[in-house]
């Protein structure tokens, strides 16, 4: 450990016995406030068990340590290197300062969130960061960060253009979406809401992985097996008996396809068809695969609920979010309806004015980052 340099007996004069225990009570506080997950994972991705002790991503950055450098003993060797022409106590100061700086990014409220984006979209690591900020001032630190965020959802053509059917597509998608929700915080919360990191990160299964969710789905992919289509059934009786006061004789059909001990396809395919009939807005379908009908949510292997219409998984985020999970915040602000004007709202439907307000909302937070404006599809007829 870095530690022992500083603790050797063998130290030189220019640190004491009293020093030494100064550096060593300093050395544990840091490690302590490392732990501090908000801390922690605003400035890295990686899980607590990458790292043997916390302050050792701080004497990594000092180090240079390459993000793809797997050498144990790497960052030892170099500090080992420094001792050869620094004194003690100057590489102490640089390993304080180099904290300090850290803890500033994660206390100032723009820079917390742009760092954050930068780091959590796996735009810029936390050393080309660091880098970046040397001999810098303030104001034009803040305009590197700008340009790569900028970079970072930039594409060739119009936004409107990608499709969730496009692999390649996706991760864009994505990345615009969490920049979309961090940037969301950062203006709506005025110094009082951060983006939470740590939660967005890990949570308490461990690490969590995000996926693009249609906010409103039509289609069956990966509804394979009889238990999947007997679920999406039970998951959409309560929304159509919400949205619909002559549904009876559909619900019976419901249940009556449910109870079955063998449910064939084509049935299902000609009850889920009137169910979505039921549950959607008329007009075209060119948006469903757009970014107007996306949203970010934590991966699930649930099928029926991953196919289901818009009332259904609002239902379901409700669930999510009396329970305490962390839901990101355009997320919850678009299943709650909080962009669509009250004149507009259709509470059980996902139609044109939602996608209209929500894609206003992305063109009015982002405006500083994207090259063109988002154009929705036209409404229908």
């Amino acid at each position: 450990m870095i530690i022992s340099i500083f603790a050797s007996k063998d130290t030189d004069e220019d640190v004491d016995k009293e020093k030494q225990e100064e550096i060593s009570l300093q050395w544990d506080n840091m490690e302590k406030e490392l732990h501090n997950n908000s801390l922690w994972y605003f400035l890295t991705n990686k899980a607590n068990a990458d790292y043997q002790t916390r302050i050792d991503l701080v004497l990594d950055l000092i180090s240079g340590k390459p993000a793809d450098n797997r050498e144990k003993y790497y960052t030892f060797f170099k500090f080992d290197e420094m001792r050869q022409t620094k004194s003690l106590d100057s590489i102490w100061r640089s390993i304080q300062q180099t904290f300090l700086v850290l803890k500033d990014w994660h206390g100032n409220h723009e820079l917390y969130h742009k760092i954050g984006y930068l780091i959590a979209s796996g735009t810029l690591t936390l050393q080309k960061i660091f880098d970046l900020s040397k001999d810098k001032t303030k104001d034009d630190f803040r305009d590197s960060l700008d340009g790569y965020i900028r970079d970072s959802i930039k594409i060739k053509g119009n936004y409107s253009d990608l499709s969730y059917e496009k692999p390649l597509d996706q991760k864009k998608i994505a990345t615009l979406l969490l920049l979309f929700n961090v940037e969301s915080v950062r203006r709506n919360g005025e110094h009082s809401q951060w983006f939470p990191f740590d939660k967005y990160k890990f949570g308490r299964g461990g690490k969590v992985t995000w996926s693009l969710e249609h906010i409103h789905a039509q289609q069956s992919e990966g509804l394979r097996t009889q238990k999947m289509w007997k679920e999406w059934l039970t998951l959409h009786i309560p929304s159509v008996k919400s949205v619909s006061d002559d549904s009876e004789e559909l619900i019976e059909l419901m249940n009556s396809a449910i109870a079955k001990d063998k449910l064939e396809r084509q049935e299902f395919d000609a009850i889920q068809q009137r169910v979505v009939d039921l549950l959607s807005v008329k007009g075209n379908t060119e948006y469903l695969h757009s970014i107007a009908n996306m949203a970010l949510l934590s991966s699930t292997d649930n099928a029926a609920l991953n196919n289901s219409t818009f009332d259904v998984k609002r239902n379901e985020i409700i669930k999510m979010d009396k329970a305490g999970q962390y839901i990101p915040f355009c997320t919850r602000m678009v299943f709650l309806k909080y962009y669509t004007p009250s004149a507009d709202n259709q509470l059980h439907f996902w139609g044109h004015a939602d996608r209209v307000a929500y894609v206003d909302a992305m063109n009015t937070v982002l405006v500083n980052y994207l090259e063109e404006p988002i154009v929705l599809e036209k409404e229908e007829e």
